[in-house]
Parts: structure tokens; sequence; C-alpha cells
């Protein structure tokens, strides 16, 4: 094997930024290569983000959820049984058959520590302005622990710490509603346990779910089977477009048959009157009445009252903390600068995205990489077996594998679904929504 990329701080761990699926991938390559590492996380344990929506099935099958590295390792401990590779698991079977057991193997047990929040990550003795011996000096990681804060220095650092906790406000332009906050009771976003622990809130409620994404349309799907127990339940959908047509999916056409059938189910309960599809809704403001809350769109219209809403229109990545960082990122969608172009949704189509890794997902701050969703920054379409690919490459990378990092293979399943032609159909195709594909 080649020597590492750079021979500088070689003593020093690569840091990983994140316990998630893509994170602890990272952790399994970098097992593999022999590497030395530490995997920050800021929750109480592995996987902390996708715990709290274990009770969502996904619609990939496990052929696309177990990351090559992280396979080998598990296979080696001798003590693990892989899961049929064309069933669809529910969030929480992952964690439980996948990420926790390979959370758990010796060589990357030792490696984690959870409860460590990301604060801040720097070049020691640099701040953004100061030249100095910058690529030389490592990376200081600052971090919030149980014991107070920490530091760690690295010669590397791949932040694979996602987007979920960061979601999008309900307000359109980007920006939160008037009286959002104040409203935060009556708010949930993402995926809540409506079928489970939050059966109570919205049985019998009159609910709002706001996106055109997956996860908006999970949570449509979920509330139609909450109304079958209380047909009291009133159920509103409201999407920034004017055409829905893209809302429904790929349908048949969709290689991954579970997501074409959550867009044909969705539109069966549209048209059969079981759902009001509010379109063209961009919320200024949300005003709080004895009767509910009453929604008011950019035109000044009251569109709607309801008692709660439910906002899954994506997220977005927190890069606060890495503002004294040398990073460069596309305009449009806050991904890694080179990545953004093949991602952008106003200019990506049909849902293929071309092959990349650390080539395409380095910064001018060397050493440093961003990996899996956060990569992505608001862009949508954002599948995990991508993260794996990344973190291979990017480790290879590392390891000082150039012709592993180069050889970059990703053959992604089609949504059946073509911006573009969609775009042709609407008078105003307005701005992509953002969601993940999980």
């Amino acid at each position: 094997m080649s020597k590492p990329l750079c021979n500088v701080n070689q003593s020093l761990p690569i840091v990983v930024i994140g316990a998630g699926p893509v994170g602890l991938a990272a952790a399994a390559n970098l097992v593999q290569y022999q590497q030395d590492f530490l995997v920050l996380e800021a929750g109480p344990r592995v996987a902390a983000s996708m715990s709290g929506w274990r009770h969502v099935r996904l619609f990939t099958p496990w052929s696309y959820l177990i990351a090559p590295a992280g396979r080998r390792l598990l296979e080696r401990q001798g003590d693990w049984s892989e899961p049929d590779a064309d069933r669809v698991p529910f969030a929480g079977e992952l964690i439980d058959g996948y990420l926790d057991p390979l959370s758990k193997v010796p060589d990357i047990a030792a490696k984690i520590k959870l409860n460590h929040k990301v604060i801040s990550v720097s070049r020691e003795g640099h701040d953004l302005m100061k030249d100095g011996r910058r690529d030389e000096a490592p990376f200081l990681i600052v971090v919030d622990s149980p014991d107070g804060p920490k530091r760690f220095r690295a010669r590397a650092v791949v932040d694979a710490s996602g987007t979920w906790t960061n979601p999008n406000p309900l307000g359109s332009g980007g920006i939160p509603a008037d009286g959002e906050q104040q409203a935060q009771d009556r708010i949930q976003y993402g995926m809540p346990d409506i079928l489970g622990g939050d059966r109570d809130r919205y049985a019998g409620k009159r609910v709002l779910v706001v996106g055109s994404g997956h996860s908006a349309t999970g949570n449509v799907l979920h509330l139609l089977k909450l109304a079958d127990d209380f047909p009291a339940t009133q159920i509103a959908w409201g999407i920034r477009r004017r055409n829905p047509a893209k809302l429904w999916g790929g349908g048949s056409d969709d290689e991954i048959a579970a997501r074409g059938q959550l867009g044909t189910l969705a539109k069966e309960a549209v048209d059969q009157g079981n759902v009001t599809l509010l379109t063209g809704l961009s919320v200024v403001a949300l005003h709080r009445r004895e009767s509910g809350l009453e929604i008011i769109d950019v035109d000044g219209r009251s569109r709607i009252e309801v008692d709660e809403i439910i906002v899954a229109s994506g997220a977005r990545p927190d890069l606060a903390m890495l503002r004294e960082l040398r990073l460069e990122f596309d305009p449009a969608t806050e991904a890694t600068k080179t990545l953004g172009p093949l991602i952008d949704p106003n200019h990506h189509h049909c849902g293929s995205v071309p092959p990349h890794g650390a080539a395409e997902l380095r910064h001018p701050e060397s050493g440093f990489y961003l990996a899996g969703m956060k990569s992505y920054g608001r862009a949508p379409t954002f599948l995990l077996v991508t993260g794996y690919e990344q973190v291979r490459s990017i480790v290879a990378e590392l390891s000082g594998d150039r012709e592993a990092a180069r050889n970059v293979e990703l053959v992604l399943p089609a949504t059946g679904v073509c911006s573009l032609d969609l775009c042709e159909q609407e008078d105003d195709c307005g701005p992509a929504e953002s969601c993940r594909q999980r």
C-alpha cells in the first residue's frame, strides 16, 4: 500500500464527526486501512438522529443499506447474520441489525466517544484569515462533553454529522414564518411517531403536513392509517408547487419499488378526497386563534386553519462550527463546490448522480472533507450507498491509496421521475423542496 497523502501530523488520529451510518462506514474503512481514528458523536448513542425515527419504514432494501467495509468487519466477527438483501427494513431494524453491531466491533467501539458535541473545527493557531503554515498545522476540534470542554488534535477530519437536527423552517424563502417560533407547541419537524408515541397528539385533529419529499409523503400515509381508527382526523397537505405531478414519484418506473409505491398511495388518497392538497402554498405567517392556527400565504391570503403542523420540508447543513476553515460551497445548494452542480435540483434530472469521491469532495482546507448528507447541503436525493462510496474513497485518499480513491463506482436506482419534463408542464416549477431519500 502507498504511503498516506500527507506525512505531516501522521502521529495524530483522523477524526470522524458523527456516528451515524456514514460515520460508522468511515470508521470501518479506517479499520481496514489500519488508520488511527476517533469518532465524535453528539448524541448519547450511535445513530442518535435515526433512533428518533426508528418507527419509519425505509424505502431502500437491505442491499443498499450495508457498507461493504462494515459487512466485512461484521462477517469477520462470526456472530452476525446478514439480513435478506431484498427486504425493506424499518429504521429501527437498520439500527438493531447493522449499526449497533458494527459499533460494537472492538476496533470501532474503542474509538467512539458519545455525548461529544463538536463546537468548532479549526487549524491549530490559525484563524480563517491566517496563512502561516496552515497545511502543516493539525486540526483542532473543540467539543462539549459530559466532563466539560475538550480539545482534540487531528491530522484530518471527515464531517459526517448530517443535517437531520437542523430542519428547514415552515416559512417560505428559507426563513421562519411570522409566529412560527411562538407556535412551537403545535409544530413538529421531520417524521414524528404518528402511529406510536405521538398518536394522541394527532388523533381526531386537523393536521397540516408541509413538504413534497418522501418524509412528507410518509407522514401523510401514517396520518391516513391513524384516521382509520379516528375518523375525525382531517389531513391537509401543503406544497409550494402549483403542479403536483412530481409529488407522485415514478410509480412503477421507480427502480426501488417501495419508493415508487409511496407516491402511488398518496395520489390515491388525494384523488379519493381523503387528503386535502393545497398547492402553491408558501407560508409567511401563522396566526394563533381560539379555534386553531390560521395559515397565511405570501399573498396575505388565509389558506387553512389547523390544530397541528408537521414540517417535512428537508434540512440544511449546520456550518457554524466550520467557520474558521477555508471551505468552498456551491452557492445554490450549500453542497461541496464541485459536487453541487452534479446534484442541484434546479438542473439535475431523473435522479442520476454521477460517481464521485475524494476528488469532488475536497476543500481548500487540505485534509478536511464533508461526507454523507452534509456534503449534499440542501440538495435532495441522497442515498446511504452514496455516502458509503464517498467515505471509502476519502479514507483511501487519506491512507495514500490514490488508485482506490480515484476508482469510484456508484450506480443508483433510477427514480422514474425526470424533473425537466415536469418543469416543462408547469407554469412555475418554483424552488425544489428539500427531502432526503433514506
